[in-house]
């Protein structure tokens, strides 16, 4: 009976707040008012908290009535007694009732999580406020430091352990839940199932059909389960958490009053009116998180093992029906009833002959690829490589293979086939697979693997000459003159090199001429007719026309006898 009305009453204040809510509603009032006249049309009641106060003063009149007996009841009589204790257990009952609605109003009070903005904190701040909280911090430094004991709760203690595992449970399975549905959106991202294929029939079809069906039927209705089943109830779950957390919070705080109003009283002998209701506060606090953390405690963790027992069916239930679609497909394709040995068997031998095909394929490839057209280098592009060969030697130049694109700070970035130094065969850490290169100008690293070493073409011809050093001077002299005067003699060498399209180009007027990646050209002008030089006029197999000096790659050729691409 306590237990029953206990509960009641302490929720009564909350169901006169809903029938407050039912009257802004004309069309539910209508329905409760006709509801009325139909069952209990004696009582007159126009409205429900007529019906809600009746066990609210039910309960207290139990003692008056009961009191009332006891007073024209002999003392002699048998059941004296009885109505005694009778009397005596419904006050109880009645003092029962109070102290359960007042924790209530306090817990009420404290466990709501406001979401106060700098201003509104720094508003609530006076003398009072801030001197409280020194105390409560000096106090928590105490216990801390081990001067002051703490006082000690084995119940609640406990109680609050298993709380706060809860707690770091749920939203570590919040946080980890969140990360699989990010996932899967990323994963429905791509749509190969909405791209055509220019194929009749077969495997890629049939994968194309498997992937519309995945996409289009299964995912997204897993999708709106697992939101419904365990994301919702997980966010329903972790909001029930927030109000007994800030309880819990308030509590240390009230407790580290209550200890201190308590070493006063015990110096002083009495405390103050608000100093009584803070101690009555704390002890309100405490006696309901000891009675409702249990219970609490039980449910939070029943609800998460739902959650995880639904995540569980949705995951088991995903992988049998996408199974049973991907059997169906499997039983069409031609290889579906082979053994899988002999599968990986075939697999393994169709590779081979892919390789074996690529391989010939490549060896064609540079059998045939016709000699190019050397051109040699402008005046720029030839001081740059003479100064490297100035500077370095020729045995230390190095050509580039492949296009570089730096990625990290100090890395080069050169087009394919530039010419570089080497100055250190190894970076600052000591990787061999990086190299410290001098591109004319800039240094940085490049990948080693992208430089092959670049060997001019020698020439019995009077031609350009290396650069010798005076040592009597540090500078560098360049002659591109045969020498009047007896000296010693150098090796010279000239720098063949040729033009080829980077990129394909297609034409798009009679100015223009088509390109394919690769192919030689002659440059007869690096300009357009009106100076611009982004055009450059060229030759390609007898025609000329104008192409995008951007497309236009300078390799150096590195034999006499015949050209092969860079590996």
């Amino acid at each position: 009976m306590e237990t029953v009305y206990k509960i009641y009453c302490a929720s009564y204040d909350h169901a006169l707040l809903l029938v407050e809510s039912y009257r802004k509603d004309p069309r539910l009032q209508e329905e409760i008012l006709d509801t009325l006249n139909t069952t209990v049309p004696h009582t007159g009641a126009s409205d429900l908290s007529f019906f809600l106060v009746m066990p609210v003063q039910r309960v207290t009149k139990y003692p008056l009535l009961l009191g009332k007996i006891l007073e024209n009841t002999p003392t002699s009589a048998s059941a004296y007694l009885a109505l005694q204790a009778a009397v005596r257990a419904m006050a109880q009952v009645n003092a029962n009732i109070n102290e359960y609605k007042r924790r209530r109003e306090v817990a009420t009070k404290y466990n709501k999580a406001e979401h106060l903005t700098l201003r509104d904190r720094l508003a609530r701040l006076n003398t009072h406020s801030i001197a409280k909280k020194t105390t409560r911090l000096s106090r928590l430094l105490m216990h801390e430091a081990g001067i002051v004991a703490k006082t000690e709760d084995r119940e609640y203690d406990d109680l609050e352990e298993k709380f706060q595992c809860v707690v770091s449970s749920v939203a570590a399975l919040k946080e980890n839940v969140g990360s699989y549905m990010g996932h899967l959106e990323e994963f429905l991202l791509p749509t190969p199932h909405k791209h055509e294929l220019q194929i009749d029939g077969g495997p890629a079809q049939q994968y194309h059909r498997f992937a519309g069906y995945l996409h289009c039927a299964v995912f997204p209705e897993f999708k709106r389960r697992l939101d419904r089943l365990v994301c919702q109830p997980l966010c329903h779950l972790s909001d029930m958490l927030v109000g007994p957390q800030q309880l819990v919070k308030k509590r240390l705080d009230k407790l580290l009053d209550y200890e201190e109003i308590q070493e006063r009283k015990s110096e002083m002998g009495s405390v103050t009116y608000d100093e009584e209701a803070a101690m009555n506060t704390y002890l309100a606090i405490n006696a309901l998180l000891v009675a409702e953390l249990p219970r609490f405690n039980q449910a939070a963790l029943q609800l998460l093992r739902q959650i995880l027992c639904s995540f569980s069916a949705l995951q088991r239930d995903l992988a049998a029906q996408v199974l049973h679609q991907a059997e169906k497909e499997l039983e069409q394709m031609p290889h579906g009833h082979m053994p899988l040995p002999s599968f990986w068997k075939m697999v393994e031998n169709t590779f081979q002959q892919s390789d074996a095909q690529l391989h010939t394929f490549r060896q064609t490839f540079e059998t045939v690829t016709p000699s190019p057209v050397t051109q040699p280098l402008n005046p720029a592009e030839e001081r740059k490589v003479l100064s490297l060969v100035s500077k370095h030697g020729p045995d230390k130049l190095y050509q580039v293979t492949s296009n570089i694109s730096g990625s990290k700070d100090l890395d080069l970035t050169l087009q394919r086939g530039q010419i570089v130094a080497l100055l250190q065969s190894v970076d600052t850490k000591g990787n061999t697979s990086r190299w410290l290169v001098d591109a004319g100008g800039p240094r940085g690293f490049v990948p080693a693997g992208k430089l092959q070493p670049y060997c001019p073409v020698q020439s019995q011809e009077p031609g350009i000459q290396m650069p010798a050093v005076d040592s009597s001077t540090e500078r560098r002299q360049h002659s591109y003159t045969s020498p009047e005067a007896p000296r010693p003699q150098v090796a010279t060498f000239t720098p063949a090199f040729q033009v080829v399209a980077g990129f394909s180009f297609a034409a798009r007027s009679p100015q223009e001429v088509n390109l394919q990646a690769g192919q030689p050209v002659v440059v007869l002008e690096p300009h357009d007719k009106k100076g611009c030089k982004e055009w450059s006029l060229v030759e390609v197999n007898g025609q000329r026309g104008y192409v995008p000096s951007s497309y236009l790659v300078t390799i150096p050729v590195q034999e006499t006898t015949g050209w092969s691409l860079p590996v």
